[in-house]
C-alpha cells in the first residue's frame, strides 16, 4: 500500500522555515485556504504542482509516497 505524505512534508518545511500558511502559499501561487486543506489532507495538491513543491521542499517527487506494509 502508499501512503501519501505531501501534507507532513509541507507542515515540515514550513515549520523549519518559520513560514505561514499564507507566506507558503505566496511561494506557490496558490491559495492560503488550499494549503490548509493539503495539509488536514482534505485534497491534495494537483498532479502539476508537484515537481515545483519538490524542488522547494527539496526533496524529489517520490519522497511524497511513502510504500508501507
Amino acid at each position: 500500500m502508499i501512503k501519501i505524505i505531501i501534507s507532513k512534508k509541507i507542515k515540515e518545511y514550513r515549520d523549519r522555515h518559520d513560514f505561514t500558511q499564507k507566506q507558503f502559499s505566496d511561494l506557490i501561487g496558490i491559495s492560503a485556504q488550499a494549503v490548509s486543506k493539503w495539509e488536514r489532507e482534505e485534497c491534495y495538491p494537483d498532479i502539476t504542482f508537484l515537481p515545483r513543491l519538490a524542488k522547494l521542499l527539496e526533496c524529489s517527487v517520490d519522497e511524497f509516497f511513502e510504500c508501507i506494509n
